[in-house]
């Protein structure tokens, strides 16, 4: 039966092609629970059975989590803060996560976008605090697009390493090389936020020494 499923998904994403991709995963990168595990891995055993291109994949689904991504930030824009958490449950998120992004995103500035993007759960509410704060558009566009890739590639690997290698796919081997994928990245980003951190301060440093120089 689970088979079955992962199959079906694997064909379903084969018929929809990059723009059914693209779609897939703009809803993702909104705040309705539809996990990127479902969407990119079968891609990317399509990619190992040569029915997709793996560049096209990572493209497409990148392109569709900054699609849903600045959907969220002009949703957070419009609401603002104080209607945002009033109403925060008919969306999906629960006031407490929203409050702890909020926290995350304030502490570590515009990196946290980045960061946010390969972090599970906090990928779908980052763009809430960028647009609350009026992150510029832009800037916060590129954070997210850097993610997102990041997160696409390795997924798409892991499609084409079990296509390659699985006899049979089950979504518990997505799902496991997926969670396997977090715990490698997630040291990775305390040594990148750790650094971003140290010469934010060092800048913020000279600053001050300079500033108190006799003129």
């Amino acid at each position: 039966m689970i088979e079955s499923i992962i199959n079906w998904l694997i064909e379903t994403v084969f018929r929809l092609g990059y723009p059914g991709i693209v779609v897939l995963m703009a809803i993702e990168s909104s705040v309705f629970p539809l996990p990127s595990e479902i969407v990119i891995p079968p891609a990317g055993v399509l990619v190992a059975q040569g029915r997709m291109n793996g560049v096209l994949v990572v493209l497409a689904g990148t392109a569709g989590s900054v699609i849903g991504a600045i959907a969220n930030y002009a949703l957070a824009v419009w609401l603002g803060r104080p209607l945002l958490h009033r109403y925060s449950r008919y969306f999906l998120v629960r006031e407490a996560s929203l409050d702890r992004a909020e926290a995350f995103f304030r502490r570590h500035g515009e990196i946290s976008t980045f960061v946010g993007r390969l972090i599970p759960v906090i990928r779908h509410l980052i763009s809430l605090p960028a647009g609350i704060s009026r992150m510029p558009l832009l800037k916060f566009g590129l954070y997210t697009g850097m993610g997102a890739a990041i997160w696409c590639a390795v997924l798409t690997w892991i499609g084409w390493y079990l296509g390659r290698r699985a006899e049979v796919l089950r979504n518990e081997d997505f799902q496991r090389y997926s969670s396997r994928a977090v715990m490698v990245i997630l040291p990775v980003l305390v040594v990148v936020v750790a650094i971003y951190v140290y010469f934010q301060r060092r800048k913020a440093n000279r600053g001050a020494d300079e500033s108190t120089r006799p003129a």
